[in-house]
């Protein structure tokens, strides 16, 4: 049995977290005792050094910020508040090489193997033998799972242990895929090696030349997707996979990176809660390690965000003034990590009557904005496919995902030329 990990291996017990749930809204603690995250979490102060090269914004709306800047290791950090950057500052090293192709935000954080949290991350690989399993340290997620193409039955995590991929093949090359359907609130997925029954990983698949990223809330994220109302949240109903951005992006022969969390706004969260906002977590490794910055080397070609809903969805909405000039700074943040990407403002299809109204408007006064700077590759965009037939805590179903998925292909394809 070939057996691909990194050089020092070791098996780790998954942070422990605490969830309280509210409706849309899921507020989470996580505790890691990793060395190498206190060891970056220490370089704020200037103590050690942490990051590759990167550079992103410090501090944001929660005025995390110093207004200072810091350097190691070729990076830089600058600090001084604004609607972006969330607190993420140092960068870690790219992710350790598996032998595999590392689908969306993936980090080197840690030296044992390569973590993820946000919904529809993960990896693809290819083998030549009988049989694959993955060494993880996962608690409480599920992944969808694909050999040579074809869907199997869920991976579900209990912890640190070797999982099974498939068994039993046909001797000969195969390829396997393997994508979070969790969001973040599930907590950590370390991945740490693989065994092959019978062979070895060969060189992974050339990864798609086209490159989409989704920039969202629960909707975004699958959340209930696999329920039937009146059904409420659960992991075992969250498929990130047949979500609109992931349905989308096959149909578009592109890569996808899901940012993405559940009763997140661009200023308010659901029932009008105002911690952590989208636009302060956008610049995270994962939603919750801020203390990392994402370096961006990976370049999307369009970025769709729909956000709005929470904002608008209860009693406790933003000012219009407030909205749109928060809309337009992070815009203007999405513009300066992607500086050729085309930006796809939308919102739905949760909303209805005059808070859609107010969404709609509100999104489209920002582009303007945006537009009137010169930014001549941003544009809102009202997608009109209904929530019918609705999921867990009435999120939109498979079907209404698939319906999605098709509209924003007409219209990506308008845009982009594809």
């Amino acid at each position: 049995m070939a057996k691909r990990t990194p050089s020092s291996f070791a098996l780790r017990t998954a942070p422990g977290r605490s969830v309280a749930a509210q409706g849309d809204a899921r507020h989470v603690a996580w505790h890691g005792s990793d060395l190498r995250v206190l060891a970056c979490a220490l370089g704020l102060l200037g103590l050690v050094a942490c990051g590759s090269g990167a550079s992103a914004a410090a501090g944001g709306a929660q005025g995390v910020g110093t207004g200072g800047s810091l350097s190691g290791a070729g990076g830089t950090v600058s600090g001084g508040g604004g609607a972006t950057g969330g607190g993420a500052g140092l960068t870690c090293d790219a992710p350790i090489d598996l032998g595999v192709h590392y689908v969306g935000r993936v980090d080197g954080c840690t030296a044992n193997g390569a973590r993820y949290a946000w919904p529809g991350t993960g990896f693809v690989g290819r083998f030549n033998g009988t049989g694959l399993s993955v060494e993880l340290t996962d608690t409480g997620n599920e992944h969808t799972v694909l050999i040579d193409g074809k869907l199997g039955p869920p991976l579900i995590t209990t912890g640190a242990a070797t999982y099974p991929l498939a068994s039993g093949l046909a001797v000969g090359e195969h390829t396997f895929e393997v994508y979070r359907r969790t969001e973040s609130s599930f907590g950590i997925t370390l991945v740490q090696g693989f065994e092959v029954e019978g062979g070895e990983l060969l060189a992974p698949p050339t990864p798609p030349a086209r490159h989409v990223e989704i920039v969202g809330d629960s909707i975004s994220c699958g959340y209930g997707d696999e329920g039937s109302a009146p059904c409420t949240f659960s992991a075992a109903t969250e498929n990130n996979y047949v979500a609109y951005g992931s349905v989308l992006a096959r149909s578009l022969d592109a890569e996808v990176s899901t940012v993405a969390v559940s009763g997140k706004g661009i200023i308010y969260n659901y029932n009008g809660d105002k911690l952590l906002p989208m636009p302060t977590l956008y610049d995270a490794t994962y939603a919750d390690d801020r203390k990392h910055a994402w370096g961006f080397a990976w370049q999307a070609d369009i970025v769709i965000v729909n956000l709005g809903t929470n904002d608008f969805s209860t009693a406790s909405d933003p000012t219009d003034e407030l909205f749109i000039s928060t809309y337009t700074t992070f815009l203007e943040h999405l513009r300066s990590v992607y500086p050729g990407a085309f930006i796809l403002c939308t919102v739905g299809p949760m909303l209805s009557g005059t808070d859609l109204t107010k969404a709609r408007t509100d999104i489209a006064a920002a582009v303007d904005a945006r537009k009137a700077a010169g930014d001549q590759r941003v544009k809102a965009y009202e997608m009109t496919t209904p929530n019918t037939g609705p999921a867990c805590d009435y999120h939109p179903s498979i079907a209404t995902h698939a319906a999605m998925a098709a509209e924003l292909e007409t219209e990506v394809r308008a845009d982009l030329g594809w």
